[in-house]
C-alpha cells in the first residue's frame, strides 16, 4: 500500500510541477510533510538542501530520497518512476504537438500565460524556505524568535549570487562552512 501511495503522490508532483524543480518544492512539501507526514519540516529542509546540492532535478532527487526513507530501495524506485512518468508521456505528446503547431499565435499566447504562474510557484517556494530558515515555526514570524544567523547567511548568499555573480556551488559550500563554524561556536 505504501508503494502505491508513494507512486500516486509523486505522480501528482510530476504532473503538476510545471516550471521545473523549484516549482515542485511546495508540492513536495505538501505531499511529504502536510498530507502523508513522511517527513518533518526540518527533514524537508534537509531534503531540499540535499536535492539542490546533488546532480539531477530537485523533484527526482526528492522522490528518490523520500521513497528510500519511507520504503527502502523499492520505495525509491517507485517514487522516482511516479515523478518522471507524467513527464515521459507529456513531453512525448507535447513534442509532437509543438512540432506540428509551433507557428500558431494561440500556442505562443498559452506559453506566455504560463510564465507568471511558474514565477509565482518559485517565489512561493523561496518564501516558504526563507520563513523556515529564519523563523521558528512555533513562534511564528517575530523578531525575538528569528534565527539571525540563518537570515544573515541567506541575505549574504543572495547578495553574493546577484551582485558578485559568484558560482552557486561555491556559495553553497561557503554557506555550509559558515553554518558549520557558527554551529561549532554555538551561534547557529
Amino acid at each position: 500500500m505504501i508503494l502505491l501511495q508513494l507512486f500516486l503522490s509523486f505522480l501528482q508532483i510530476g504532473l503538476f510541477s510545471i516550471g521545473g524543480g523549484y516549482a515542485a518544492i511546495p508540492l513536495i512539501q505538501s505531499q511529504t510533510v502536510d498530507i502523508h507526514h513522511w517527513l518533518t519540516a526540518e527533514q524537508f529542509m534537509d531534503l531540499a538542501t540535499i536535492a539542490e546540492m546533488t546532480p539531477g532535478p530537485i523533484a527526482i532527487n526528492g522522490a528518490t530520497f523520500v521513497g528510500l526513507k519511507v520504503a527502502g530501495l523499492p520505495g525509491a524506485v517507485t517514487a522516482t518512476f511516479g515523478c518522471i512518468f507524467p513527464s515521459l508521456i507529456l513531453v512525448s505528446l507535447l513534442s509532437f504537438v509543438y512540432r506540428k503547431y509551433r507557428e500558431l499565435p494561440m500556442l505562443q499566447h498559452v506559453l506566455s500565460a504560463l510564465r507568471p504562474a511558474v514565477v509565482a510557484l518559485i517565489a512561493s517556494a523561496g518564501l516558504n524556505m526563507l520563513l523556515q530558515v529564519g523563523f521558528d515555526g512555533r513562534t511564528g514570524i517575530s523578531l525575538p524568535g528569528a534565527n539571525w544567523a540563518g537570515l544573515i547567511l541567506t541575505a549574504a548568499a543572495v547578495f553574493i549570487l546577484r551582485r558578485c555573480k559568484w558560482n552557486p556551488i561555491l556559495v553553497m559550500v561557503l554557506c555550509g562552512v559558515a553554518g558549520l563554524l557558527l554551529g561549532l561556536a554555538g551561534l547557529y
